[in-house]
């Protein structure tokens, strides 16, 4: 499990397309600094296994459905992306509950520069329109955000300076493609809720 509280920028040191998968090498010194053999590290995201780590780099290993449901399967050597470690049980839960599974993804339609902050739009697929409320939680990217407005196929955020230096947020444009990971908890919601909206309908 994750915050969506990005620690560091890292760097796509190399991506080795196979037959049903790729491994993806990428570079960050804070999440590797005590990462081992089988860790959970959050790649723009999406939750991740490390296979292997060595001076600052770690290896792990994207099935095709997580390369066909993300925005992995388009990285490229040099690419920044946002890392983050799996929260221990004793740490602050600084944004919100995130499991680093990708629900779909949406595209940056556009944003609004402000002088302290930017207002930007996302795009938003139909399935998960319903779980997205303002003033609720959403990860973009894996970044914790809070929606500041919804709108029909779409939503949007305020990136304080924070964001926009510590992440990729800051430097993506309109066109780009990001991973979105819904509030878990409406999910489970929806489930509970569920059969008790089935029985009202009969």
């Amino acid at each position: 499990m994750f915050t969506g509280i990005v620690e560091e920028l890292g760097r796509v040191v190399a991506v080795e397309p196979r037959r049903d998968a790729a491994r993806l090498s990428i570079g960050g010194e804070v999440v590797t600094s005590d990462a081992r053999h089988g860790d959970s590290i959050s790649v723009n995201g999406v939750c991740l296994t490390v296979a292997a780590v060595a001076d600052g780099v770690f290896e792990c290993d994207v099935m095709r459905e997580t390369l066909d449901r993300s925005s992995l399967g388009a990285l490229r050597p040099g690419e920044r992306v946002n890392l983050e470690r799996a929260v221990r049980a004793d740490q602050r839960l600084g944004g919100h509950i995130v499991q680093g599974h990708v629900d779909g993804t949406g595209e940056l339609l556009d944003r609004e520069r402000a002088e302290h902050w930017d207002v930007v739009r996302f795009s938003l697929p139909a399935g998960l329109s319903r779980y997205v409320v303002e003033k609720g939680s959403i990860a973009v990217d894996g970044v914790s955000l809070t929606v500041t407005g919804v709108g029909d196929g779409e939503f949007s955020v305020s990136l304080i300076p924070t964001t926009l230096d510590g992440t990729t947020l800051g430097r993506r444009s309109p066109g780009d493609r990001v991973n979105l990971e819904v509030d878990v908890i409406a999910k489970y919601v929806e489930r509970l809720l569920a059969p008790r909206q089935a029985e009202a309908a009969r």
